[in-house]
């Protein structure tokens, strides 16, 4: 048996690929947030930060968005494996179960993970592609670059699309501050002195990053951020 059968067919190999494809997204959800906040800063800053990514040599931004695509699917797949891997491990379920020491955040993955699949095609539909609005997608700004900050406010500016980028940032603040913080005893990380702290990591970054994220669509529908 070789070693892409070993770490398929084991608990461990798939938290650890788990843990590791989770970084990734992670990461490039930060990074997407802080691009995007830049919509505090005016049409200029945003606009001009879209158009250099997209004149980023190599093809690198698609690099990038493929790196993370793959990670995404990697981490429904080992996740989808291992509780495959459970549940043969413990074919007949328990009659009666009560929650001791897992959390709502830990419970509700598989479902929170759904949900946010469904939120992702939908954001890629939305502002990736620009098929659910194509007259807002194709708006030049006045330097013919891409009219990104336009195009956010826009969209934001329909109370159901805010509300639905709204509420998809609840599984995924759940998703990141049970997963932020599990990955560190998925890559065998842990230590009674630091524990406290490696646990707190999930809740901060989940925190942080729904405060940034659902900012935005707050700010342009209660006016503070306008065309």
């Amino acid at each position: 048996m070789g070693w892409p059968s070993r770490v398929l067919s084991s608990s461990i190999g798939m938290k650890w690929m788990m843990a590791l494809s989770g970084i990734v997204v992670v990461g490039f959800v930060v990074v997407h947030m802080l691009g995007n906040l830049q919509i505090f800063l005016g049409p200029e800053a945003l606009n001009h930060y879209a158009a250099a990514l997209r004149e980023l040599p190599f093809q690198l931004l698609w690099i990038v968005r493929a790196v993370a695509l793959v990670a995404l699917v990697v981490h429904v797949f080992s996740a989808a494996r291992l509780t495959r891997l459970n549940r043969a491990a413990r074919p007949v379920a328990y009659a009666v179960t009560k929650p001791v020491a897992s959390t709502y955040a830990s419970r509700t993955m598989m479902m929170g993970g759904i949900v946010l699949f469904a939120f992702i095609v939908y954001h890629l539909a939305h502002f990736t592609f620009g098929v659910t609005n194509p007259a807002q997608f194709a708006r030049p700004d006045a330097q013919g670059r891409p009219d990104v900050y336009t195009m956010v406010v826009l969209g934001f500016t329909n109370p159901l699309v805010s509300a639905a980028y709204v509420l998809a940032m609840v599984p995924l603040a759940l998703h990141i501050s049970h997963g932020a913080s599990s990955l560190f005893q998925s890559l065998g990380i842990s230590h009674p002195k630091y524990d406290p702290f490696l646990r707190s990591v999930g809740p901060f970054l989940a925190t942080v990053i729904f405060a940034g994220n659902v900012s935005m669509p707050v700010a342009v529908l209660a006016g503070l951020v306008t065309r």
